[in-house]
């Protein structure tokens, strides 16, 4: 994970994206620059007003992705706190949202170092939004909520394979360095679905190990980086003949266009134990 310091104010200020842990697995994405901080889907209020009191920050927007409660359940309590801004998905209903967006919008503030462009990524839920560009002076940074994990992607709860399929493929187009800022801590149990899938993808091998070591050491696995889910993540490789061949056997069909592929790939997931 990048972290940048500078001096300020005669005491060390960081510009850092940082992670913090909520309920079971999920992380709050916390932007940092400077005294100034900005937090990404807070499913909860205590860590963030945890972090921000111990940190000294004020706390200037929340960017919420989708409208499930592990995502937006703290965004009221932490309104409470001072002068910010919520933006979030035009078409989903929120607890608040000044600022709606959609695809073609950006998020510009200064103060974070932050200019983010919007994706529309229907398929987990039907308005679902990602951002993506530079935040707190790091770039390429995709905060992709829950459509794209590590090794993996959201359940369709609102959305069809072919939506879901079309989110990815806006993600996978993004610069290979883009870090990945996932929701969500899922990816031992991706990567063991994974290697199920492409089992002689030595890639995937190598990242299967590294995530151990990382869990072993509560240690988060993310961010990850587009190429790394260009080489290892099965929904991210629906042409690939491996992939397909191991698609197809696995629903006794096959599997003639990589939409048929993503699909036969999630309901595999679905079922996976």
């Amino acid at each position: 994970m990048q972290a940048l310091t500078a001096p300020a104010g005669g005491r060390e200020r960081h510009a850092a994206v940082l992670p913090l842990p909520a309920f079971s697995d999920n992380y709050i994405w916390a932007i940092v620059h400077g005294e100034n901080a900005a937090v990404v889907d807070p499913g909860e209020a205590g860590p963030v007003l945890k972090w921000l009191e111990q940190e000294g920050l004020r706390l200037r927007a929340i960017l919420l992705t989708h409208h499930h409660g592990d995502h937006v359940g703290g965004v009221l309590e932490l309104s409470r706190i001072g002068d910010l801004t919520v933006y979030g998905p035009a078409r989903e209903r929120l607890p608040r949202c000044d600022v709606p967006l959609s695809e073609g919008d950006r998020v510009l503030l200064p103060e974070l170092d932050l200019d983010l462009g919007v994706l529309d990524v229907p398929g987990h839920t039907a308005g679902h939004i990602a951002y993506t560009g530079r935040a707190a002076g790091i770039e390429p940074v995709l905060f992709c909520g829950d459509t794209l994990f590590a090794g993996g992607c959201g359940r369709l709860f609102e959305g069809t394979p072919a939506q879901m399929h079309d989110s990815l493929e806006k993600f996978s187009v993004l610069p290979p360095d883009t870090q990945v800022f996932c929701a969500h801590e899922y990816t031992l149990a991706n990567l063991r679905w994974a290697l199920a899938v492409d089992p002689a993808n030595r890639t995937l091998q190598q990242w299967y190990q590294r995530a151990q070591q990382l869990r072993a050491e509560s240690l988060p696995t993310l961010p990850s980086t587009i190429g790394q889910e260009r080489e290892t993540n099965p929904f991210l490789r629906t042409q690939q003949v491996d992939v397909i061949r191991a698609a197809a056997s696995w629903a006794g069909r096959n599997q003639p266009t990589p939409v048929e592929v993503f699909a036969s790939l999630r309901e595999w997931k679905n079922d996976f134990k």
